[in-house]
Protein backbone atom coordinates (compact mmCIF):
# COMPACT_ATOMS: atom_id res chain seq x y z
CA UNK A 1 0.00 0.00 0.00
CA UNK A 2 1.39 3.38 -0.99
CA UNK A 3 1.63 6.24 1.46
CA UNK A 4 -1.19 8.77 1.52
CA UNK A 5 -0.23 12.21 0.23
CA UNK A 6 -1.38 14.85 2.70
CA UNK A 7 -1.06 18.63 2.28
CA UNK A 8 -2.00 21.11 5.03
CA UNK A 9 -3.10 24.66 4.23
CA UNK A 10 -3.88 27.46 6.65
CA UNK A 11 -2.40 29.78 9.23
CA UNK A 12 -0.43 29.51 12.48
CA UNK A 13 -2.83 26.91 13.92
CA UNK A 14 -1.87 24.44 11.18
CA UNK A 15 1.72 25.65 11.05
CA UNK A 16 1.91 24.22 14.58
CA UNK A 17 2.40 27.30 16.75
CA UNK A 18 2.10 26.26 20.38
CA UNK A 19 3.66 22.82 19.83
CA UNK A 20 7.42 23.43 19.68
CA UNK A 21 9.77 20.63 18.64
CA UNK A 22 13.46 21.42 18.30
CA UNK A 23 13.84 24.82 16.67
CA UNK A 24 10.46 24.77 14.95
CA UNK A 25 6.79 23.91 15.27
CA UNK A 26 5.15 20.51 14.82
CA UNK A 27 1.38 20.84 15.36
CA UNK A 28 -1.76 18.80 14.85
CA UNK A 29 -1.36 18.33 11.09
CA UNK A 30 2.07 16.70 11.45
CA UNK A 31 0.73 14.49 14.24
CA UNK A 32 -2.21 13.47 12.08
CA UNK A 33 0.03 12.70 9.11
CA UNK A 34 1.82 10.03 11.11
CA UNK A 35 -1.43 8.08 11.55
CA UNK A 36 -3.01 8.41 8.12
CA UNK A 37 -1.41 5.35 6.57
CA UNK A 38 1.28 2.69 6.71
CA UNK A 39 3.85 3.69 5.59
CA UNK A 40 3.38 7.18 7.11
CA UNK A 41 1.79 9.80 4.88
CA UNK A 42 3.91 11.95 2.59
CA UNK A 43 3.24 15.22 4.37
CA UNK A 44 3.70 18.81 3.18
CA UNK A 45 2.77 21.73 5.44
CA UNK A 46 2.10 24.91 3.46
CA UNK A 47 0.48 26.78 6.35
CA UNK A 48 2.00 30.14 7.27
CA UNK A 49 1.45 32.21 10.40
CA UNK A 50 -0.83 35.17 9.72
CA UNK A 51 -2.32 33.68 6.55
CA UNK A 52 -5.80 34.77 5.52
CA UNK A 53 -8.22 33.19 3.07
CA UNK A 54 -6.69 35.26 0.25
CA UNK A 55 -3.24 33.80 0.99
CA UNK A 56 -4.61 30.27 0.97
CA UNK A 57 -6.37 30.79 -2.36
CA UNK A 58 -3.66 32.69 -4.19
CA UNK A 59 -0.45 31.20 -2.79
CA UNK A 60 -1.00 27.94 -0.92
CA UNK A 61 -3.64 26.37 -3.18
CA UNK A 62 -1.57 26.33 -6.42
CA UNK A 63 1.36 24.72 -4.60
CA UNK A 64 -0.96 22.16 -3.01
CA UNK A 65 -2.70 21.22 -6.26
CA UNK A 66 0.66 20.61 -7.91
CA UNK A 67 1.32 17.90 -5.31
CA UNK A 68 -1.97 16.13 -6.18
CA UNK A 69 -2.71 15.16 -2.55
CA UNK A 70 -5.11 12.46 -1.43
CA UNK A 71 -6.01 14.53 1.63
CA UNK A 72 -5.87 18.31 2.14
CA UNK A 73 -6.77 20.21 5.29
CA UNK A 74 -7.96 23.83 5.01
CA UNK A 75 -8.25 25.60 8.36
CA UNK A 76 -8.25 29.36 7.92
CA UNK A 77 -10.36 32.42 8.68
CA UNK A 78 -9.42 33.57 12.17
CA UNK A 79 -6.90 36.09 10.83
CA UNK A 80 -9.56 37.45 8.48
CA UNK A 81 -11.74 38.27 11.49
CA UNK A 82 -8.91 40.35 13.00
CA UNK A 83 -8.46 42.66 10.02
CA UNK A 84 -10.21 45.82 8.88
CA UNK A 85 -10.58 44.18 5.46
CA UNK A 86 -13.00 41.55 6.83
CA UNK A 87 -15.65 40.77 4.23
CA UNK A 88 -17.72 37.59 4.57
CA UNK A 89 -18.61 37.72 0.86
CA UNK A 90 -14.96 37.53 -0.17
CA UNK A 91 -14.21 34.87 2.44
CA UNK A 92 -17.06 32.67 1.20
CA UNK A 93 -16.01 33.11 -2.42
CA UNK A 94 -12.37 32.23 -1.69
CA UNK A 95 -13.18 29.17 0.40
CA UNK A 96 -15.63 27.98 -2.24
CA UNK A 97 -12.89 28.15 -4.87
CA UNK A 98 -10.39 26.31 -2.66
CA UNK A 99 -12.78 23.48 -1.76
CA UNK A 100 -13.98 23.19 -5.36
CA UNK A 101 -10.43 22.93 -6.73
CA UNK A 102 -9.56 20.05 -4.41
CA UNK A 103 -12.89 18.32 -5.07
CA UNK A 104 -12.26 18.42 -8.82
CA UNK A 105 -8.92 16.70 -8.21
CA UNK A 106 -10.55 13.99 -6.12
CA UNK A 107 -8.87 15.16 -2.91
CA UNK A 108 -10.56 14.57 0.45
CA UNK A 109 -10.90 17.95 2.17
CA UNK A 110 -10.61 18.47 5.94
CA UNK A 111 -12.29 21.54 7.46
CA UNK A 112 -13.15 22.80 10.94
CA UNK A 113 -15.23 25.40 12.73
CA UNK A 114 -12.98 27.24 15.19
CA UNK A 115 -13.42 29.19 18.47
CA UNK A 116 -13.66 32.96 18.22
CA UNK A 117 -10.47 34.81 19.18
CA UNK A 118 -12.18 37.38 21.40
CA UNK A 119 -13.41 34.72 23.81
CA UNK A 120 -10.06 32.94 23.80
CA UNK A 121 -8.25 36.17 24.65
CA UNK A 122 -10.75 36.97 27.40
CA UNK A 123 -11.62 40.37 25.94
CA UNK A 124 -14.47 42.39 27.50
CA UNK A 125 -17.85 42.02 25.86
CA UNK A 126 -17.82 45.21 23.81
CA UNK A 127 -14.59 44.03 22.16
CA UNK A 128 -15.29 40.28 22.11
CA UNK A 129 -18.81 40.41 20.69
CA UNK A 130 -17.90 41.92 17.29
CA UNK A 131 -15.11 39.36 16.84
CA UNK A 132 -17.51 36.59 17.88
CA UNK A 133 -19.97 37.70 15.20
CA UNK A 134 -17.27 37.55 12.58
CA UNK A 135 -16.01 34.11 13.62
CA UNK A 136 -19.54 32.72 13.77
CA UNK A 137 -20.15 34.05 10.28
CA UNK A 138 -16.98 32.33 9.04
CA UNK A 139 -17.99 29.11 10.82
CA UNK A 140 -21.42 29.17 9.18
CA UNK A 141 -19.85 29.56 5.75
CA UNK A 142 -17.32 26.78 6.44
CA UNK A 143 -20.06 24.45 7.65
CA UNK A 144 -22.29 25.10 4.63
CA UNK A 145 -19.46 24.69 2.13
CA UNK A 146 -18.23 21.58 3.92
CA UNK A 147 -21.64 20.02 3.36
CA UNK A 148 -21.65 21.15 -0.23
CA UNK A 149 -18.32 19.52 -1.07
CA UNK A 150 -18.59 16.49 1.19
CA UNK A 151 -15.69 17.58 3.37
CA UNK A 152 -14.56 15.84 6.54
CA UNK A 153 -15.71 18.50 8.97
CA UNK A 154 -14.63 18.82 12.60
CA UNK A 155 -16.80 20.90 14.90
CA UNK A 156 -14.15 22.47 17.14
CA UNK A 157 -15.76 25.83 17.88
CA UNK A 158 -16.76 24.89 21.40
CA UNK A 159 -16.75 22.06 23.91
CA UNK A 160 -14.60 20.86 26.77
CA UNK A 161 -11.35 21.23 24.88
CA UNK A 162 -11.98 24.98 24.37
CA UNK A 163 -12.55 25.65 28.07
CA UNK A 164 -9.69 23.46 29.28
CA UNK A 165 -6.71 25.77 29.76
CA UNK A 166 -4.40 22.75 29.75
CA UNK A 167 -5.13 22.46 26.03
CA UNK A 168 -3.87 25.94 25.23
CA UNK A 169 -0.51 27.66 25.05
CA UNK A 170 0.50 30.80 26.95
CA UNK A 171 -0.80 33.14 24.25
CA UNK A 172 -4.38 31.80 24.70
CA UNK A 173 -4.84 31.76 20.92
CA UNK A 174 -2.98 28.60 19.92
CA UNK A 175 -3.26 25.09 21.34
CA UNK A 176 -0.37 23.70 23.32
CA UNK A 177 0.94 20.21 22.56
CA UNK A 178 -2.01 18.59 24.35
CA UNK A 179 -4.47 20.70 22.34
CA UNK A 180 -2.75 19.96 19.02
CA UNK A 181 -2.90 16.26 19.87
CA UNK A 182 -6.59 16.57 20.62
CA UNK A 183 -7.23 18.09 17.18
CA UNK A 184 -5.16 15.37 15.50
CA UNK A 185 -7.00 12.60 17.37
CA UNK A 186 -10.42 13.97 16.51
CA UNK A 187 -9.56 14.38 12.84
CA UNK A 188 -8.07 10.88 12.78
CA UNK A 189 -11.28 9.43 14.19
CA UNK A 190 -13.37 11.12 11.51
CA UNK A 191 -11.00 9.99 8.76
CA UNK A 192 -10.89 6.44 10.10
CA UNK A 193 -14.70 6.31 10.10
CA UNK A 194 -14.63 7.48 6.50
CA UNK A 195 -12.15 4.75 5.58
CA UNK A 196 -9.40 7.26 4.76
CA UNK A 197 -7.09 6.91 7.78
CA UNK A 198 -5.70 3.41 8.19
CA UNK A 199 -2.74 4.06 10.50
CA UNK A 200 -2.52 4.29 14.28
CA UNK A 201 -4.18 7.30 15.92
CA UNK A 202 -1.85 9.87 17.53
CA UNK A 203 -1.27 9.50 21.26
CA UNK A 204 -3.28 11.77 23.54
CA UNK A 205 -0.59 12.37 26.15
CA UNK A 206 2.09 15.00 25.47
CA UNK A 207 5.55 13.85 24.52
CA UNK A 208 7.22 16.86 26.14
CA UNK A 209 6.58 18.62 29.47
CA UNK A 210 4.61 21.88 29.18
CA UNK A 211 6.66 25.09 29.16
CA UNK A 212 7.47 26.52 32.57
CA UNK A 213 5.70 29.68 33.67
CA UNK A 214 8.88 31.70 33.19
CA UNK A 215 9.33 30.32 29.67
CA UNK A 216 5.72 31.16 28.84
CA UNK A 217 6.10 34.70 30.15
CA UNK A 218 9.29 35.12 28.16
CA UNK A 219 7.54 33.93 25.01
CA UNK A 220 4.68 36.36 25.58
CA UNK A 221 7.09 39.23 26.17
CA UNK A 222 8.95 38.53 22.93
CA UNK A 223 6.85 36.80 20.29
CA UNK A 224 3.58 37.93 21.87
CA UNK A 225 4.63 41.58 21.95
CA UNK A 226 5.84 41.36 18.37
CA UNK A 227 2.42 40.01 17.32
CA UNK A 228 0.63 42.89 19.06
CA UNK A 229 2.89 45.46 17.41
CA UNK A 230 2.30 43.95 13.96
CA UNK A 231 -1.46 44.11 14.46
CA UNK A 232 -1.75 47.48 16.23
CA UNK A 233 -1.98 49.54 13.05
CA UNK A 234 -4.87 47.39 11.86
CA UNK A 235 -6.54 45.51 14.69
CA UNK A 236 -6.51 48.01 17.57
CA UNK A 237 -8.15 50.96 15.76
CA UNK A 238 -10.71 48.59 14.30
CA UNK A 239 -11.51 47.02 17.64
CA UNK A 240 -12.08 50.46 19.11
CA UNK A 241 -14.40 51.33 16.24
CA UNK A 242 -16.33 48.09 16.59
CA UNK A 243 -16.55 48.60 20.36
CA UNK A 244 -17.97 52.09 19.85
CA UNK A 245 -20.66 50.69 17.55
CA UNK A 246 -21.42 47.94 20.09
CA UNK A 247 -21.76 50.44 22.94
CA UNK A 248 -23.99 52.74 20.89
CA UNK A 249 -26.38 49.92 19.97
CA UNK A 250 -26.47 48.67 23.55
CA UNK A 251 -27.40 52.13 24.78
CA UNK A 252 -30.20 52.35 22.22
CA UNK A 253 -31.38 48.79 22.83
CA UNK A 254 -30.85 47.94 19.16
CA UNK A 255 -28.16 45.27 19.45
CA UNK A 256 -30.43 42.85 17.58
CA UNK A 257 -29.85 44.95 14.46
CA UNK A 258 -26.20 43.93 14.50
CA UNK A 259 -27.24 40.29 14.56
CA UNK A 260 -29.69 40.76 11.70
CA UNK A 261 -27.13 42.68 9.64
CA UNK A 262 -24.62 39.87 9.96
CA UNK A 263 -27.25 37.24 9.19
CA UNK A 264 -28.18 39.08 6.02
CA UNK A 265 -24.53 39.40 5.01
CA UNK A 266 -23.93 35.65 5.40
CA UNK A 267 -27.17 34.87 3.58
CA UNK A 268 -26.18 37.05 0.66
CA UNK A 269 -22.65 35.65 0.57
CA UNK A 270 -23.86 32.05 0.41
CA UNK A 271 -26.60 32.78 -2.11
CA UNK A 272 -24.09 34.49 -4.43
CA UNK A 273 -21.94 31.39 -4.80
CA UNK A 274 -22.40 29.58 -8.07
CA UNK A 275 -22.05 25.84 -8.40
CA UNK A 276 -18.84 25.08 -10.24
CA UNK A 277 -19.14 21.32 -10.69
CA UNK A 278 -21.64 19.06 -8.92
CA UNK A 279 -20.45 15.92 -7.19
CA UNK A 280 -21.31 12.58 -8.83
CA UNK A 281 -24.99 11.88 -8.39
CA UNK A 282 -25.89 15.49 -7.52
CA UNK A 283 -27.85 17.77 -9.79
CA UNK A 284 -27.83 21.14 -8.09
CA UNK A 285 -29.57 23.99 -9.80
CA UNK A 286 -27.09 26.28 -11.50
CA UNK A 287 -26.20 29.31 -9.43
CA UNK A 288 -27.63 27.93 -6.20
CA UNK A 289 -25.80 26.71 -3.13
CA UNK A 290 -26.66 23.19 -2.01
CA UNK A 291 -27.24 23.20 1.74
CA UNK A 292 -27.71 20.09 3.89
CA UNK A 293 -31.16 19.03 5.02
CA UNK A 294 -30.09 19.29 8.68
CA UNK A 295 -28.41 22.68 8.49
CA UNK A 296 -30.28 25.14 10.72
CA UNK A 297 -29.68 28.78 9.90
CA UNK A 298 -30.44 31.61 12.33
CA UNK A 299 -33.58 33.70 12.40
CA UNK A 300 -33.54 36.29 9.66
CA UNK A 301 -31.13 34.28 7.49
CA UNK A 302 -32.64 32.66 4.43
CA UNK A 303 -30.68 31.29 1.51
CA UNK A 304 -32.26 30.30 -1.80
CA UNK A 305 -31.21 26.68 -2.16
CA UNK A 306 -31.78 23.53 -4.08
CA UNK A 307 -31.70 20.76 -1.50
CA UNK A 308 -29.47 17.83 -2.20
CA UNK A 309 -30.77 14.30 -1.78
CA UNK A 310 -30.01 12.85 1.67
CA UNK A 311 -28.26 9.82 0.20
CA UNK A 312 -25.55 12.07 -1.26
CA UNK A 313 -24.61 13.81 1.98
CA UNK A 314 -21.08 12.80 2.88
CA UNK A 315 -19.86 15.06 5.65
CA UNK A 316 -18.44 12.83 8.37
CA UNK A 317 -19.53 14.90 11.36
CA UNK A 318 -22.49 17.22 11.16
CA UNK A 319 -23.68 19.64 13.80
CA UNK A 320 -26.46 22.21 13.32
CA UNK A 321 -25.10 25.72 13.15
CA UNK A 322 -27.89 27.27 15.16
CA UNK A 323 -25.57 27.66 18.12
CA UNK A 324 -22.99 29.37 15.91
CA UNK A 325 -25.27 31.71 14.11
CA UNK A 326 -23.59 34.42 12.14
CA UNK A 327 -23.83 37.61 14.02
CA UNK A 328 -23.81 40.80 12.05
CA UNK A 329 -20.92 42.90 11.12
CA UNK A 330 -20.68 45.89 13.41
CA UNK A 331 -20.39 48.48 10.70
Amino acid sequence: MRAVRYVALGDSLTEGVGDPVGNGWRGWAALLAGGLSEPPAAFTNLAVSGAQTRDVLETQLPAALALRPDVASVLVGVNDTLRCTFDIHHIAERLDKVYAAFTRQGTAVLTACLPDPGAMLGLPGVLANPLARRQRAVNTVVHALSERYGAVHLHAAEGDWVDDRAMWSADRLHPGERGHRQLAIRFHELLANAGIATGTAPAAEPEFPPPTRSASLLWLATAGTAWVLRRCNDLLPQLLRLAAVEIRHRARGTSARLDLRSANAVSTALAALSVSEPKPGQRPEAGKLVLPEGLVLPDGLSVPVQRSAPEHRSVVEQRPVAEHQPEPEAA
